[in-house]
C-alpha cells in the first residue's frame, strides 16, 4: 500500500483523479465515461467537487453569448 495520504484505501487514487478532472473543468459526462460510472452515480458521489464554480459558469455563458 502507498505510504502517502492518497493511498489509505484502494479507491483513494481513483477518487483523487475523478475529483481533479471535475475541478479541472472536464465535463461531467466525459468524466463519468472515463471513470466507468453512470452520470447519476458520478453526480451523487462527486457533487461536492462541482460546488463553487458559479462565477466560472457565468463567465462561460457570457463568452458564449458574445461569440467568443
Amino acid at each position: 500500500m502507498l505510504a502517502g495520504p492518497l493511498g489509505k484505501r484502494p479507491y483513494d487514487l481513483r477518487h483523487a483523479a475523478v475529483s481533479t478532472w471535475l475541478n479541472g473543468g472536464v465535463e461531467a459526462t466525459r468524466v463519468a465515461k472515463w471513470a466507468g460510472h453512470s452520470l447519476s452515480v458520478l453526480l451523487r458521489v462527486y457533487a461536492k467537487c462541482l460546488d463553487g464554480g458559479e462565477q466560472a459558469a457565468r463567465d462561460r455563458v457570457q463568452r458564449a453569448l458574445e461569440g467568443r
